[in-house]
């Protein structure tokens, strides 16, 4: 892989970006606080805007390294307000893999933008950092995610028994996956 960090991208709808302080109200506001949007997430929903000034404060100082990629997903016609974030989770460098995660405000479900979101990486990693596989995990009751996936091109490739543990206590985990070949082909 050919690591670029968390790099600004963007179409015609979304911007893409670098996480600020000063986006410790959107986060907080706008989907960290919702226990309805983090009900399937492993990190528990914030109780103050504290919560999000520290996580934000952690991601900003790793911003410097080119294997760190976590950014606020921006909806350009609502101007510069942060509406939910996505990120790599995980990476594999000997197999050239990483992992997806993405969260977004209740108000922006059901309207393309995580997939939309998910797509614009989905085209970063592959022709920009040469990842070979871009996979990513849902609790099996999250049918939502899976369908974000699914229309990001992965294919799903089975569930995984007692897997990952989030707010709803450890439960089963359906696993999708995209590879290079299947990108460019």
């Amino acid at each position: 892989m050919e690591h670029r960090g968390t790099v600004e991208l963007e179409n015609e709808r979304l911007l893409l970006r670098k996480f600020r302080l000063d986006d410790a109200y959107d986060m907080y506001n706008n989907w960290a606080n919702d226990d309805d949007v983090t009900k399937y997430l492993t990190w528990k929903t914030y109780k103050s805007i504290d919560d999000a000034k520290k996580t934000i404060n952690e991601w900003t100082s790793k911003y410097d390294n080119d294997n760190f990629y976590q950014w606020g997903i921006v909806l350009k016609e609502e101007g510069n307000i942060l509406i939910g974030s996505i990120s790599v989770v995980y990476i594999n460098d000997n197999t050239d893999t990483i992992s997806v995660g993405y969260c977004i405000s209740k108000n922006y479900w059901n309207k393309g933008i995580t997939s939309e979101a998910f797509s614009i990486l989905i085209n970063f990693f592959f022709n920009d950092v040469r990842v070979n596989r871009i996979e990513a995990f849902h609790n099996v009751y999250n049918i939502s995610s899976g369908k974000v996936m699914l229309k990001c091109g992965l294919k799903k490739e089975g569930v995984l028994r007692e897997y990952l543990k989030d707010n709803t206590g450890i439960s089963d985990a359906a696993v999708y996956s995209i590879l290079r070949r299947d990108y460019i082909s």
